[in-house]
């Protein structure tokens, strides 16, 4: 097994395992994850300094959600406020041994709109879904949010989780909007719970349709190599969605309750939850599905085979961990590494009072 290095917030009451492979996988691909993990509030941090090694770190930021990266600027979706960090670690330096620091530099305060899935314009303006008030909305200077969209069964932008929308696909090549997911075609207050074994859909955003029914509770639409993939996370899948044709196509089994999904090569990493024991969380045909399989849910980041369907690798979280949000893959340098020991700086402890950068004189004519 790797050897795990873990900082934090917590002394760790939570857990990490990894399978025998994953830190090899990790670091051979040259990757670094960003996870958010919604039920405890954290964004961890993790990558892969050696073969059999792994770096763990993670700050609390309450109601963590949506992660996404723009350039080099890391954005998350918290609890009131859409955040923006920036590595504030020039290439082939470090500190302390991280060789990249994510530190917040700006927040814009949204109030507690139940942000899930965020995107960046090629501007930097984050979009996030605005799962509340069922729309696709901005950040504004002056107000909570602007809309920018709303799918075409909802009749107003009101408070009220009328579909639970949650799931963006940003275009990777205009950066624009592309589809989003929803739990339901409902346009009253969470209208969608009584319907959620198969009333999910998949939505254009640019036709301002519906190009895909009968998934059950979807989330994290991701465009990769032309192709459409979707959690359908109250079945425990991965697929394929075929605009043109409304299909989706399984590509593999998932154990868990799947969101949070980034794809790279002929690989996808999938996070998966512990089930809920509530009402909207029961009755799901993952049951039956993990039953079948002889499997237990998992909280974990899980690699998949795109060709094959198959796990082939899994860094678990436990203990306090039993929910996972969203993975995104942070950016490579100038060499096309991700950071190998990357860290973020959070708001307990002081941690954002100690650490003070400088961005160097200005002309003061020039602002």
């Amino acid at each position: 097994m790797a050897e795990v290095i873990s900082t934090g917030d917590s002394a760790p009451p939570y857990s990490v395992q990894a399978s025998e492979d994953f830190a090899a996988f990790v670091h051979a691909e040259r990757l670094a994850l960003a996870v958010s993990t919604y039920q405890i509030g954290k964004l961890f941090l993790i990558g892969a300094p050696e073969p059999r090694q792994l770096s763990v770190t993670e700050r609390t930021f309450e109601r963590s959600l949506g992660v996404a990266l723009h350039g080099a600027s890391l954005y998350l979706a918290g609890l009131n406020a859409i955040w923006r960090f920036e590595n504030v670690i020039p290439p082939g330096g470090d500190l302390e041994g991280h060789d990249a620091v994510y530190v917040p530099q700006a927040a814009w305060f949204t109030g507690d709109v139940f942000a899930h899935d965020v995107g960046v314009l090629p501007s930097g303006r984050p979009l996030f879904v605005n799962t509340a008030f069922s729309c696709l909305a901005t950040v504004d200077e002056a107000t909570s949010f602007r809309t920018v969209w709303r799918p075409p069964f909802i009749s107003r932008v009101a408070p009220g989780d009328a579909c639970h929308l949650n799931g963006l696909a940003m275009h990777p090549d205009t950066g624009m909007p592309a589809y989003m997911t929803a739990a339901g075609e409902t346009d009253g207050g969470r209208g969608w719970s009584e319907g959620r074994v198969g009333g999910g859909v998949v939505m254009d955003v640019a036709a301002n349709a519906v190009v895909c029914r009968g998934l059950t509770m979807p989330h994290s639409p991701r465009l990769h190599q032309g192709r459409l993939y979707v959690l359908n996370a109250g079945s425990g899948e991965l697929g394929v969605v075929d605009p043109a044709g409304g299909t989706f196509a399984p590509v593999g089994f998932v154990p868990g309750f799947a969101r949070g999904l980034a794809l790279h090569g002929g690989y996808a990493l999938i996070g998966t939850s512990l089930p809920r024991s509530n009402e909207v969380f029961s009755g799901l045909p993952i049951e039956d599905r993990l039953r079948a399989e002889g499997q237990p849910a998992r909280c974990a980041v899980l690699v998949m085979d795109l060709a094959s369907g198959r796990i082939v690798h899994w860094l678990r979280l436990g203990g306090i961990v039993r929910e996972l949000y969203d993975i995104a893959l942070l950016p490579g340098g100038p060499d096309g590494a991700a950071p190998k020991r990357p860290m973020l700086v959070g708001m307990a402890q002081g941690q954002i009072n100690r650490l003070i950068t400088s961005g160097g004189p200005v002309d003061l004519a020039t602002l």
